[in-house]
């Protein structure tokens, strides 16, 4: 038996996490991930324009102004993903997301903490933003690392499933996020939730930060970076070897990822403005309520679920490009179609049919497309490099796909109306179809190289 086989034999030996711990270990950090996320977008969409920028006179600037924070985390994850991808291949996974997690959850914590622009005047909105870049940075080391100790402790032929774990995160997230919303504005009335009400999602995000930890702490690292231990193929510059060898796979893995965000935030983040604010206030007009079009999203939020499974099972029979081709070329009719659901000439004010019909159809190519990401990403990467490659790859797709997503959108709508955020979402749809093209089939890759 020759050295390489005896080490891959031991590897094999090796005690892998329960199954009930890898998916608690990979969910519940993407799940803390979308719930901080979503909660600032629905506080930077409704409350921040007032308790931020309410010192400005026009109402759709403050929306933009207030929106514009919300990209500071996306600009700042790149930069998370360098640090912790660099510590993920050097040091291990799980200490790596230990502590990414703990970045994540204080700078959540404090945003819920700050003072208010009339106390604080200018330096509340600066402690904003730099909280929110705090949080960036702790977010651009979780998802590939998420993403790794679920795809590292899968067997083989049931990686996209296992992937699929830290993709559940985010229905999850999301549900909680929005869940708390609603409560809280089932029993409070808009000044009480101006004055204190939009605090309380970040500051009950500290219990999920808690759960994590506990979790994170009594995982086992993952076996095949305890292989690529026992063979000495951890390099000391990860960051070196990715932009030297896989260069073209990160920039793969960035328009893979990118439609998946910008979908996201057009229908979490720039619809629910759309659908709840008047035009003078930068929405579309449409006559619902906060809580009407929350409900609407968490309703729609169990189909994106469903379909992240499906997607993923399907990625394990039939391959990942396969999944990730059909849902690019239905993203592309979707983009041309939704807006007619959402144009107040055309469907009325207050169509619920129509607005609930645009987020199932909308969530469910999210899932389809989102699912097999979770296998995909890592796959095209070498174990030595798989968490700074996979990490940098999907943190640049929050720059190109969702950091200004909400700001463009609205931009767009207001000056050009509906259907130009549609064709907006169908080029990002066509940039992603050309990316999964170009790439190869990693179903059956060795994932252990």
């Amino acid at each position: 038996m020759s050295a390489v086989e005896a080490a891959a034999g031991k590897a094999q030996a090796m005690m892998r996490d329960s199954v009930k711990t890898v998916i608690a270990a990979s969910m519940v950090g993407t799940a803390i991930e979308f719930y901080d996320f979503y909660a600032y977008g629905t506080a930077a969409a409704n409350y921040f324009p007032k308790v931020f920028f309410g010192d400005t006179t026009n109402p759709t600037v403050a929306l933009l102004a207030s929106l514009l924070t919300f990209a500071i985390a996306f600009i700042a994850r790149p930069l998370g993903s360098l640090v912790f991808g660099h510590f993920g291949d050097r040091m291990g996974r799980k200490t790596t997301l230990v502590v990414s997690l703990l970045t994540m959850g204080v700078a959540t914590f404090l945003i819920g903490c700050l003072p208010t622009y009339s106390q604080w005047g200018i330096v509340a909105v600066a402690a904003l933003c730099l909280c929110r870049f705090v949080q960036g940075i702790g977010l651009g080391g979780e998802w590939s690392g998420a993403a790794l100790v679920a795809t590292e402790n899968a067997p083989e032929d049931k990686r996209a499933l296992y992937g699929s774990f830290p993709e559940l995160g985010a229905p999850i997230g999301f549900f909680l996020s929005n869940g708390t919303y609603f409560l809280l504005e089932t029993f409070n009335d808009n000044d009480a939730m101006l004055a204190w009400g939009w605090r309380v999602p970040f500051l009950l995000s500290a219990v999920l930060v808690i759960v994590g930890l506990v979790v994170r702490v009594q995982m086992e690292e993952t076996p095949i970076f305890r292989m690529a231990q026992e063979q000495k193929k951890v390099v000391k510059s990860p960051l070196t070897e990715v932009f030297k060898k896989s260069w073209k796979e990160v920039i793969q893995a960035t328009f893979l990822v990118a439609v998946t965000y910008t979908l996201f935030y057009t229908l979490a983040t720039w619809s629910l403005a759309w659908g709840t604010k008047t035009i003078e206030q930068g929405g579309g007009n449409l006559g619902f309520t906060n809580r009407e079009y929350l409900l609407m999203l968490m309703l729609a939020i169990c189909v994106f679920a469903a379909f992240i499974v499906i997607s993923c099972v399907n990625a394990d029979k039939f391959g990942r490009k396969r999944v990730i081709v059909i849902s690019s070329c239905c993203l592309v009719a979707f983009a041309l179609l939704f807006p007619f659901l959402l144009d107040p000439s055309v469907v009325g004010q207050r169509n619920f049919a129509a607005n609930l019909l645009f987020l199932c159809i909308g969530f469910a190519l999210m899932g389809t497309a989102f699912g097999p990401i979770g296998a995909f990403l890592p796959e095209l990467f070498d174990a030595n490099v798989r968490y700074s490659g996979s990490g940098i790859g999907y943190n640049l797709a929050a720059i190109v796909g969702a950091a200004f997503v909400p700001t463009i959108a609205t931009w767009l709508s207001h000056h050009w109306g509906v259907h130009s955020v549609g064709l907006y979402l169908g080029v990002m749809a066509v940039c992603c179809l050309v990316a999964v093209l170009s790439c190869k089939e990693t179903k059956d890759v060795d994932f252990a190289k």
